[in-house]
C-alpha cells in the first residue's frame, strides 16, 4: 500500500509531518509500532537481544506463526528490526533491533510499564462500564 504524504509547510524548506492529517505516512508508522504484537516483539528484542523465530514465538504466548511472520516483515520493512541469515547447516535466522529500533525502547518500555501499573484500574473501569451498559 502506498501513502501520499500531506505536508504542511512550516517554512519554505521544512516540511511538518502531522499524524492528525489524513494521508500522512506517520499515521501508518504509528499504526505499525502501536500494534500489540509489534510492541511485544520489539520489547522482547530490546530486553534480550537477538532472537530466533522459535524463541520469539515461545516467549510471546498466543501469537500465531503467520502473525509473527507478518509482524517481523513489517518491522523489518520499516527499518526497526534486522533479519540476519547465518549460512550454516541448518540455516540459522536471527532478528534484532536496528539502531532506529533501539530509539523506540524507551517509549515502548514506558507504555508497557504503564499498562502493568494501571491494569487494575482499567479492569475496574471496564467492569463499571459494562455494568452501566448492561453487558
Amino acid at each position: 500500500m502506498r501513502f501520499v504524504a500531506t505536508v504542511r509547510e512550516v517554512s519554505e524548506s521544512t516540511p511538518s509531518w502531522d499524524p492528525y492529517t489524513r494521508g500522512c505516512p506517520s499515521r501508518d508508522v504509528l499504526d505499525q509500532i502501536g500494534s500489540k504484537w509489534a510492541v511485544l516483539v520489539m520489547g522482547e528484542l530490546g530486553r534480550h537481544g537477538a532472537r530466533r523465530f522459535t524463541q520469539l514465538r515461545q516467549q510471546l504466548g498466543g501469537i500465531s506463526e503467520k502473525m509473527l511472520t507478518q509482524t517481523l516483515r513489517t518491522l523489518e520493512r520499516d527499518g526497526l528490526i534486522r533479519r540476519t541469515v547465518f549460512p550454516e547447516a541448518p540455516i540459522r535466522v536471527e532478528y534484532d533491533l536496528t539502531p532506529l529500533g533501539q530509539t523506540l525502547r524507551g517509549p515502548l518500555k514506558a507504555l508497557t510499564e504503564w499498562s502493568t501499573q494501571h491494569i487494575e484500574e482499567v479492569v475496574d473501569a471496564r467492569k463499571r462500564y459494562d455494568e452501566r451498559a448492561g453487558n
